[in-house]
């Protein structure tokens, strides 16, 4: 809502949320024609090595994106709970540094992230999906309860509450689509389905997207007209550091990384592997690879608490190619009639959108942080 405004960005949730559902059957429907199991193959099926490269890379990056902006989040979230908890924590020897955001980044990713990304069975997972949407549902429960009694000096300008459209809404289309991409577990999802038809995996995928909307679109409004120009990346740290419930909503938003950031990094591990080593598996290698990518990402979420940036990033570079550019390149490959059919324009159109998206939100994205906008560092 901060880069659109509140009508366009209104707008572009319902925009991109019919995009999303459309594409991810799109997707089934491309593997139907291919006779392909998972977007990988089918990546490779329609356009070759080539393919495969482009959809590694793009699942790379936004499996690694969502690693950094989890451990943005972990930084957001924990300190201040435990500045919370124990009265006068910032005047206690050694006990201070529980409150410091680089310290508890710092261990917390060594002791619970790097052990639990060591997993190769990420099923010991499974139940920490649960526990994420309840902590979900008390973060926006949070943020609307709690957003109407800010304190005035914390709220933004009144002015901005009902803005129709700002000029970074490319910047807005990036966040909205690394909130919506699913589409990599799609196949997943449709081989899991006790009938796994086109109909029934459409009703799930309107159902799941519809509900997505819903709870992002009373959360962002609720948010946005209390902070307007002043809202963060992450709302959270719009409010108060003594505000309970706030601090509980910080509580469950912390403890939702430790199982979610396992699961993209999983993601990260594997396509390296399956990629350059897809026929000789080594535990040794996996564990480098683990210190790897865990160690850069630490170092880049200690560089950064502008978790806005992040997601902005990860969802021009990656998301637009996920949700809109293959799935519409894919069909366009594998359809029967000629390319340039009537029947094909909203499948252009598709493409021509997420190249935009992708070429104008991470330029822009860059621009700011050259410019000392509103990327911040700490």
């Amino acid at each position: 809502m901060k880069e659109a405004g509140i009508g366009m960005g209104l707008v572009l949730l319902a925009f991109l949320t019919w995009i999303a559902d459309w594409t991810i059957n799109l997707l089934v429907h491309n593997a139907k024609l291919s006779g392909t199991h998972n977007y990988q193959d089918l990546a490779h099926f329609c356009f070759g090595r080539t393919g495969l490269i482009i959809i590694s890379l793009s699942q790379f990056v936004f499996a690694f994106g969502g690693m950094c902006a989890y451990t943005v989040i972990i930084g957001d979230t924990i300190p201040f709970v435990f500045s919370w908890l124990i009265p006068g924590l910032k005047d206690m020897p050694v006990l201070y540094l529980l409150g410091n955001r680089h310290f508890m980044i710092f261990v917390l990713t060594l002791v619970v992230s790097f052990p639990l990304s060591l997993l190769r069975d990420i099923s010991k997972l499974a139940n920490a999906s649960l526990f994420a949407l309840l902590a979900m549902f008390i973060i926006v429960l949070a943020v609307i309860i709690e957003g109407p009694s800010v304190p005035e000096e914390l709220r933004g300008s009144p002015e901005l509450n009902w803005s129709l459209w700002n000029p970074e809404m490319f910047q807005g289309v990036a966040v909205i689509a690394f909130a919506l991409v699913c589409h990599h577990n799609s196949f997943v999802i449709f081989a899991d389905l006790e009938k796994p038809t086109l109909d029934r995996f459409a009703m799930i995928t309107h159902l799941s997207t519809g509900v997505s909307m819903f709870f992002c679109a009373i959360m962002a409004i609720a948010g946005y007209i209390t902070f307007t120009d002043k809202t963060q990346g992450n709302i959270l740290n719009n409010f108060s550091p003594d505000n309970a419930l706030i601090n509980l909503a910080r509580f469950c938003f912390g403890l939702n990384m430790f199982s979610t950031f396992p699961l993209e990094h999983y993601v990260a591990r594997e396509v390296i592997e399956n990629y350059f080593y897809p026929d000789n598996k080594s535990p040794f290698r996996s564990f480098l690879l683990t210190s790897t990518l865990v160690g850069i990402s630490l170092a880049i979420s200690l560089s950064t608490c502008d978790l806005g940036f992040v997601m902005e990033m990860t969802g021009g570079l990656s998301a637009s190619v996920l949700a809109f550019i293959l799935p519409a390149a894919c069909f366009l490959k594998l359809s029967p009639l000629n390319l340039f059919s009537l029947s094909h324009i909203p499948h252009w159109l598709l493409l021509a959108f997420g190249v935009l998206t992708m070429v104008l939100s991470t330029s822009l994205s860059v621009s700011k942080l050259f410019e000392g906008g509103d990327a911040q560092t700490c």
